[in-house]
């Protein structure tokens, strides 16, 4: 029986790092999108006319009911049949953005009821009109509780983003199956494939832990 060698990884180390380093581009793009779409799907369902709340409510029912392969090939495939030409990478970056919105959206509703009404009602008195009350009041008491939730949410779209290898982006999954295409030694290049992302794990939650407690500090 053919033992390890992992002596085939470093040749393929500079291939293998920069789709960590894509790997992080990604999952930091795409958690920007996912945090500014599931604070307007939260607004939107909350606040908007009927005619908007319908749609947006149906489209977050479908990206919740949906697996994210078939939203990223629907995306990156099948646009292009309507004229629309996506980039992977972009394509990547929407998939899960948008997957992962209406999911925070859930989070972020949740908190936003959550904050005490007399709040709203004491800003009011104040002077502010209800947009500024709901921007400098509500939305950042509401965010401030919904941080851990959606700290969550993020480590399950970094490990998520390995899904985009499916469509060609050179993420780390992607080099990884490159080099052992090439040297046909999946288990070494798996494994470091698996170390890598534990460490971006580990950066990802240290830097979480680090705004839970910028944000323990703003109470």
């Amino acid at each position: 029986m053919e033992g390890l060698d992992f002596s085939v990884v470093p040749p393929y180390a500079d291939l293998i790092l920069t789709g960590a380093l894509w790997t992080a581009v990604l999952t930091v793009a795409a958690a920007a999108v996912s945090f500014a779409g599931g604070i307007g799907f939260a607004v939107a369902t909350m606040y908007a006319p009927w005619f908007i709340r319908l749609p947006v409510r149906g489209f977050a029912w479908l990206f919740m009911g949906t697996p994210l392969l078939l939203q990223l090939f629907l995306i990156y495939f099948g646009l292009v049949q309507i004229g629309i030409d996506v980039p992977a990478l972009v394509a990547g970056i929407i998939g899960l953005g948008l997957h992962f919105a209406v999911y925070n959206a859930d989070v972020i509703r949740a908190g936003i009821t959550a904050v005490d009404p007399g709040q709203n009602e004491g800003a009011r008195s104040l002077g502010l009109s209800r947009y500024q009350s709901f921007r400098h009041v509500i939305v950042p008491q509401a965010v401030r509780s919904v941080v851990p939730p959606i700290g969550n949410n993020l480590i399950a779209l970094l490990k998520e983003s390995a899904l985009v290898s499916v469509i060609g982006v050179a993420e780390l999954v992607h080099a990884a199956q490159l080099a052992i295409s090439e040297t046909f030694r999946p288990f070494e290049f798996y494994i470091v494939a698996a170390a890598l992302y534990y460490v971006l794990n580990l950066m990802l939650e240290a830097g979480l832990r680090l705004i839970e407690k910028r944000v323990e500090a703003t109470r």
